[in-house]
């Protein structure tokens, strides 16, 4: 399996499962990822997904040996087929993804971390805009995301030169949410992702779509649509819980509806 799951309370746990060639993605994890993302959209017992890596990284990237393959998918397919879909698929899902960065996160491997919603780090992780180091241009939402996270300077000058981003510099940046050890980055990654699985799901997912939106829209509009959202996260099963236990003076239970 290119990917190994785990379902965890409301936590699907998404592991990329090519240990020996770095969790680099071939086409068929890719669509297995994709699969999954599919599914944790479609199944209302998942209330977050974590995804992380198998052994010493978390993504190299594209397995560049497929990329080169004259009877492989070519590189047209695997920007369009592969990598888009699931930069797509995470950032339209309705519920939070946490990415657990256990180890290097090169080429699009930096990228679709970075397209996540609560990202951390092991101290040994890195972040490395690879692309091009082998004549390539920034893809899997790279000149969308890391702009708009470490500023346009920022952005540019590593995309040009590849550097090495460690754990600690891209918290600095803001790359990241926090750096916890090696030893204890899994645990603490199920943690937090279980807190947000424990949370009220619906005003999670607009909270994420709104985020979405204001990228691009202007202040009229997004104090629009921030009503319009607010209005459906008022007519939830979840808004009425969290009300009546602060007026109670109890810990809420929601049910993610």
């Amino acid at each position: 399996m290119n990917i190994l799951s785990q379902q965890i309370g409301g936590v699907l746990k998404l592991s990329l499962n090519r240990p020996d060639k770095f969790n680099s993605f071939n086409r068929a994890m890719a669509l297995e990822l994709q699969q999954w993302l599919d599914k944790a959209a479609n199944d209302n017992t998942i209330r977050c997904v974590l995804l992380t890596g198998e052994g010493k990284a978390f993504c190299a990237g594209q397995d560049l040996s497929e990329a080169i393959d004259p009877q492989g998918p070519g590189i047209k397919n695997i920007v369009e087929e592969h990598y888009n879909p699931i930069i797509l698929k995470i950032r339209n899902l309705e519920k939070p993804v946490v990415c657990a960065v256990n180890g290097v996160a090169a080429g699009a491997g930096a990228n679709i971390a970075l397209a996540c919603d609560v990202v951390i780090a092991a101290q040994s992780a890195s972040f490395i805009q690879a692309f091009s180091k082998i004549g390539l241009i920034p893809d899997s939402g790279g000149t969308f995301f890391l702009p708009r996270i470490v500023g346009f300077q920022k952005a540019l000058a590593l995309a040009l030169l590849g550097d090495k981003v460690t754990a600690a510099d891209a918290l600095q940046m803001g790359m990241v949410y926090k750096v916890f050890s090696d030893d204890t980055i899994q645990s603490e990654a199920l943690q937090i992702a279980d807190v947000l699985a424990n949370m009220p799901t619906k005003a999670l997912g607009l909270t994420k779509k709104l985020y979405n939106q204001g990228v691009y829209n202007s202040l009229e509009r997004q104090l629009q649509a921030e009503g319009v959202e607010q209005i459906k996260a008022a007519s939830t099963h979840d808004y009425q819980e969290g009300v009546n236990a602060f007026l109670e003076k109890r810990k809420p239970i929601f049910k993610g509806n």
